[in-house]
């Protein structure tokens, strides 16, 4: 693995920290020079709590939930919003989600241990995943579960099986593949036919299994699920997933005599990483798929079902920047100029496994134009590990804060431990407060387990 060749036409932007727009967190400012979040210091935070280091914007994330819950409420008043908590976990956050009266998705035994530890309501509780083992499944079902999103044929019989051991009828979605193809990278599209995810709707494979779930013991079919990708900047794909679902609800009732009450149409919305990105907003987002579900299940004749969405990324990844600090600088001429900073491929895995791009600045000169194009790169022992890519970049010093935006999605949840680096702790700060919520991993943390 190594970095795509530079582009060495690429120039910088000149521009400063807020000049980045949607990039930034929303309580984002510049005082001094320095790089203020949540009324914060971002470089004596740095100092104080030690690099790398997470940091959330506490009222950006409440601010998002908020806006979820009441974009889609005011538009469609039988709506839950379920918080895809494989984009960002920690108890706090989970906490902030059952105060805003949210639901969640967990995707493995320990997501729902998680849920757990701070009495997360069960019965809000949405159980995702391809391939939930028997335990992970007897786990869900004995704590209480509200849904479990079945993906396949196995999973429903071993649900079953469970169920009726423990005397009780489950609630099941299952989760259909519409074959709609997002506009987004292969990796994180989900929604097309050659997936690991659902039921397949080809050879009339899903609708098959739907008569075989209303068949089977000790489940309740109680809707359908779909996921069409992440990182979905065409609000059409929705519609056209909602389209190819409501179709299959309607031809349920026709065919089987069963009104599917809900119908969960996933998560995907796309965020701003790059300053010149413009994704739609949250109520951009909600006028369309609420509109949709209507004016479908109106020409289906269909009653209006519980309608979920899965966001994830669009409730964090704004919200979370990462520090580092500046420890070596090399510039190889006619080639590309490397930052080295202390953390890398272990805090954000994302550069390495998509090319993912972000916007950088250093914390303690954020007033100041980015006149340079430099690669972020990692402490690990990979050619490919960098946080950033042939970027704009004020003049960096040995020494400086960086920071990196927009990191709060899929950077803490996908860490490792790479080269014995033990895992950053995670801050949420907010009305010029700093509180740790997950602590930095100690060397003793990383080799507990071995006897």
């Amino acid at each position: 693995m190594s970095l795509p060749a530079s582009d060495l036409t690429k120039q910088p932007d000149n521009r400063t920290t807020m000049d980045l727009g949607a990039v930034l967190p929303k309580t984002a400012e510049v005082r001094d020079d320095h790089l203020f979040i949540g009324g914060v210091d971002m470089v004596e935070l740095a100092r104080e709590q030690g690099t790398a280091l997470y940091v959330f914007d506490e009222a950006d994330l409440t601010s998002r939930m908020e806006a979820y819950r009441d974009s889609f409420r005011k538009r469609f008043e039988n709506s839950d919003i379920i918080y895809a908590s494989k984009a960002f976990l920690n108890k706090e956050v989970v906490r902030l989600a059952q105060a805003q009266g949210m639901c969640l998705d967990v995707s493995g035994g320990g997501e729902l241990a998680c849920a757990q530890s701070v009495g997360f309501p069960m019965e809000r509780v949405f159980v995702h995943g391809n391939n939930k083992t028997p335990q992970e499944l007897e786990e869900a079902i004995t704590a209480g579960v509200g849904r479990i999103v079945v993906d396949s044929r196995i999973e429903l019989a071993r649900v079953s099986e469970i169920a009726g051991r423990h005397g009780v009828v489950q609630d099941i979605y299952m989760r259909i593949t519409p074959g709609v193809e997002a506009d987004t990278h292969e990796y994180i599209r989900t929604g097309c036919e050659d997936s690991k995810f659902g039921f397949t709707m080809l050879e009339d494979f899903a609708f098959t299994c739907v008569g075989t779930a209303l068949n089977t013991p000790n489940v309740r079919l109680a809707g359908l699920h779909c996921h069409i990708g992440s990182q979905i900047f065409a609000l059409h794909s929705f519609r056209e997933a909602a389209a190819v679902m409501v179709e299959f609800m309607a031809r349920i009732r026709d065919e089987y005599g069963y009104v599917v009450e809900g119908l969960d149409l996933g998560g995907g919305l796309g965020v701003a990483y790059l300053a010149e990105h413009n994704p739609s907003s949250i109520d951009e987002f909600a006028e369309v798929t609420t509109q949709a579900v209507r004016e479908l299940c109106a020409e289906h004749d269909l009653p209006l079902p519980h309608l979920s969405v899965e966001p994830g990324r669009s409730l964090v990844a704004n919200a979370g920047v990462t520090l580092y600090t500046v420890g070596i600088l090399k510039t190889l001429p006619g080639i590309r100029k490397y930052v080295a900073v202390d953390g890398g491929m272990s805090d954000n895995i994302r550069t390495a496994l998509y090319h993912a791009d972000y916007e950088p600045t250093i914390a303690n000169k954020a007033g100041q134009p980015r006149t340079e194009i430099v690669t972020l790169c990692g402490k690990h022992c990979e050619s490919g590990d960098a946080v950033v890519v042939d970027m704009p970049l004020q003049h960096a010093d040995l020494g400086d804060i960086v920071c990196v935006f927009g990191t709060g999605a899929y950077n803490m949840t996908m860490s490792s431990n790479y080269n014995g680096q033990p895992r950053p702790a995670v801050v949420f700060v907010k009305d010029g407060k700093a509180r740790v919520t997950t602590r930095r991993e100690t060397y003793a943390d990383l080799y507990q387990r071995d006897l």
